[in-house]
């Protein structure tokens, strides 16, 4: 079966190819979806192929057509469009208009058919059937002449794409089976951020397609569509061989380091240095001549940059030049769907090696609406375990000292899991440093010190003195033996 591409790229990928060629489609949703949209990016993709391209609109006059294609900075020249509303602010030319409200559903239908006849396109847009509802006032009459279009269309070779906004109170769905192909779309408003946009692909006769949600987003001169990801279409041939962070002590903790492919989730309290350790990560990959992706949902560029060139860290440098990603990501603007599409860009596009999410708290507490949030985060991690992809989650936990909890669990979607604690020891508040999980090999049991120091980080020894450290008010059991403190140390 020969397909038509919409001018959309990823919704093609969603139809395997586009539109089969010759067939009548529906496009439904409610006003605002962008439907209206999606059918004028469909008529241009077939004028940049050389075909004729047809809208017959019943809902909107030539000039708002004209004036929403320019709002896109796209120009309708060369696309026939059949205006089959009142012009009212023209009176002359009353006698020449079609009213819908006021004649018979049969003669409008002829002046469409009529139309398609003379022009011969190759492509055609009604917008909408909404209208054509209204003038027939029944259902058997209208479906029949739905059913009597489809027929005539057969003959002339065109692709034709209908709109329906779905503001009757009649059925839409019983002309689903009228239809070669349903593509449905949805607009659904937050409680607090931008409107979320889905689609989906109800129905396509005798094609394949992938089925299921798909978030889009609709930007000024583009519609961009964000298929769903299935992990297991995407797998790579990679070595399981360890990341090294750059520094021994760390490495040694974890059994030598990151595994590619494998998801490691940083826990513990806010300020313990979780994102220090991600970044040391993200940067050891990135000396290594490896491209690294960071998405941070709770600092700006700024905050992280001097932070980060506090501890010698540099980061300014390798965003400028393009080998570490800086992705500022904001839940209340940006729908899942779109945010695990630029997690993909970094990764088929750059080659991203290294992929930091920080934090997983903001990414699921800003998007309670998000009922599936932890399936696409599951298919989302096993995609980049799937291309050898050290991926670094952070979840900061509840609490500082003492009593600290978990706001949610997710160690069961993670490989390692290495905890960060604060501990009181000799009048002060330090850090220790731990690995309790990780299924890619053997890892120490130890509990080490962790320290930030203005000049970089270091693992101390075990703290073989103390029991109780994670629980933050640790009992002495002998002398403290762990690295000496500096002046100027900071967390």
């Amino acid at each position: 079966m020969s397909k038509l591409q919409t001018g959309i790229p990823e919704l093609d990928l969603i139809l395997r190819g586009g539109l089969p060629c010759h067939r009548l489609h529906l496009l439904e949703g409610a006003p605002g979806a962008g439907k209206t949209t999606i059918a004028l990016q469909f008529l241009l993709e077939g004028r940049e192929k050389g075909e004729r391209g047809l809208y017959i609109t019943l809902s909107e006059s030539t000039e708002e057509l004209v004036a929403s294609a320019a709002s896109h900075g796209w120009s309708l020249e060369g696309i026939d469009l059949f205006d089959l509303i009142p012009i009212e602010a023209e009176l002359d030319r009353q006698q020449s208009v079609l009213y819908p409200a006021e004649v018979e559903l049969g003669e409008t239908m002829r002046l469409i058919t009529d139309r398609i006849a003379a022009d011969k396109p190759d492509r055609v847009v009604i917008d909408s059937l909404s209208e054509l509802r209204l003038i027939a006032q029944d259902q058997l009459r209208y479906r029949r002449q739905i059913l009597a279009l489809k027929q005539a269309l057969q003959g002339r070779r065109c692709t034709t794409l209908v709109l329906d906004d779905l503001t009757s109170h009649l059925g839409s769905k019983e002309l689903h089976s009228l239809m070669h192909g349903v593509i449905a779309l949805e607009m659904i408003e937050r409680t607090y951020g931008a409107s979320r946009r889905r689609l989906r692909v109800a129905k396509m006769r005798g094609a394949d397609y992938q089925s299921g949600w798909h978030d889009f987003a609709i930007t000024s001169g583009n519609v961009m569509v964000f298929p769903s990801l299935i992990s297991q279409e995407h797998g790579v041939r990679f070595e399981a061989s360890n990341m090294s962070s750059g520094l021994k002590e760390l490495d040694d903790l974890l059994g030598g380091g990151l595994t590619r492919g494998t998801t490691t989730m940083l826990v513990g309290p806010s300020g313990v240095g979780k994102s220090s350790l991600a970044l040391k990560y993200a940067m050891s990959a990135v000396r290594a001549g490896e491209h690294a992706s960071y998405f941070s949902f709770d600092e700006t560029f700024d905050t992280l940059s001097d932070r980060s060139a506090s501890l010698e860290i540099d980061i300014a440098g390798p965003v400028d030049s393009g080998q570490l990603g800086w992705h500022r990501a904001s839940p209340s603007r940006v729908s899942p769907g779109e945010f695990v599409w630029q997690v993909r860009r970094e990764v088929e596009d750059f080659d991203a090696r290294v992929v930091v999410i920080d934090s997983l708290n903001s990414y699921i507490n800003t998007m309670p609406e998000e009922t599936a949030l932890i399936l696409q985060l599951h298919e989302l991690l096993n995609y980049l375990n799937n291309r050898g992809v050290v991926t670094i989650l952070i979840l900061a936990q509840q609490g500082i000292v003492g009593n600290v909890e978990n706001p949610v669990d997710l160690s069961f979607i993670s490989d390692t899991v290495v905890l960060l604690r604060f501990f009181e020891a000799g009048g002060e508040v330090r850090k220790a440093i731990s690995v309790v999980k990780k299924r890619s090999g053997i890892h120490e049991l130890a509990i080490r010190e962790f320290q930030l120091f203005p000049n970089g980080m270091r693992v101390g020894p075990q703290l073989l003195n103390f029991r109780g450290v994670l629980t933050g008010v640790p009992s002495l059991e002998g002398k403290l033996d762990s690295l000496p403190r500096r002046e100027g140390e900071g967390g």
